[in-house]
């Protein structure tokens, strides 16, 4: 294994579903890593104050100096902060965009070495999907920012505790008959968000990363009927799958985003819209020596656990 003494790794958004994974994975590889988020009491919670290589630090990437002194005397950044619904101050452009490109700005003038922009697969700064257009912009603010960065981009990612197959799963106990998105033709190739972390780790750890993109796809591509499916299969369920129309997912989104805690927003309508699938053009786990998960094989081990 390289060694990694002292060659500290600040990881924004290290207390979210995919930040903390990347923490774990890079203190694995034995990095030094430095938590940077709102809540670094989180961090101590999630990982415990007994490891000395591992450090919480309050930081707020709407702010210049914070991102700044989060980033002073490292070696590499992970940006892993995400955003899925705006509200308020918090927007797809102040925190893809803005956030983005002031981490890049503050990394290159604290001479961190290697930067790794965390998108998504479809980033597009010419997509009519705002969510989608502003993580394309994203990228080329930073890329234009920080050269060298890696951008890493995940299809929908799963596992336990997430927003995505979890919620599914739980859907598809209660709901009898099932509504659709649209006629159930999207594609999508949902990653192990292990898989996605660990990635992450390796390229960090890399002597010699290129910029790149990577785009990070599990092993197999499925309509999103298939999906649900497979998923309703192994949870030994028989549920009755209704097409709806996108227009009406789209006014039961509008009409959701009135409410404190949106249920569903126009944002994930679009998303479900847009094929997810990696690009065979772009690296992605097989030239980081990664056997991807399968959704089966994780969702028999979250079935196992509920059990």
């Amino acid at each position: 294994m390289v060694a990694t003494n002292g060659r500290t790794v600040t990881v924004f958004g290290g207390t979210g579903f995919l930040g903390r994974r990347i923490v774990r994975h890079l203190r694995y590889r034995e990095f030094p890593v430095r938590i940077a988020s709102r809540h670094p009491d989180r961090g101590h919670r999630q990982f415990g104050p007994d490891d000395p290589q591992l450090q919480s630090v309050e930081a707020n990437i709407h702010d210049e100096r914070s991102v700044a002194d989060a980033l002073a005397g490292a070696y590499g950044v992970v940006n892993a902060v995400s955003l899925y619904l705006e509200r308020g101050q918090e927007t797809f452009h102040s925190v893809h965009v803005e956030s983005a490109q002031r981490v890049a700005a503050q990394a290159h003038r604290a001479g961190v070495e290697r930067l790794v922009h965390v998108s998504g697969i479809g980033a597009d700064a010419a997509s009519p999907s705002r969510y989608i257009r502003k993580r394309g912009e994203g990228e080329l603010a930073v890329r234009a920012t920080f050269a060298d960065a890696l951008f890493v981009r995940p299809a929908v990612m799963f596992g336990p505790d997430d927003a995505f197959l979890t919620t599914i799963l739980e859907l598809l106990r209660q709901l009898p008959i099932y509504p659709m998105f649209g006629r159930g033709r999207t594609r999508l190739q949902p990653a192990y968000v292990e898989d996605v972390a660990e990635a992450i780790g390796r390229t960090m750890q890399r002597t010699e990363t290129p910029s790149t993109i990577f785009e990070f796809g599990g092993p197999r591509v499925y309509s999103y009927e298939e999906f649900l499916r497979a998923v309703a299969h192994h949870a030994g369920l028989a549920p009755l799958l209704v097409p709806i129309p996108f227009a009406v997912w789209h006014a039961l989104a509008w009409a959701s985003e009135m409410l404190p805690s949106p249920l569903l927003t126009r944002n994930q309508v679009e998303l479900m819209q847009i094929d997810t699938v990696s690009s065979p053009q772009m690296p992605g786990f097989f030239e980081l020596g990664i056997s991807p998960h399968s959704v089966e094989a994780i969702l028999q081990k979250m079935l196992s656990n509920c059990g």
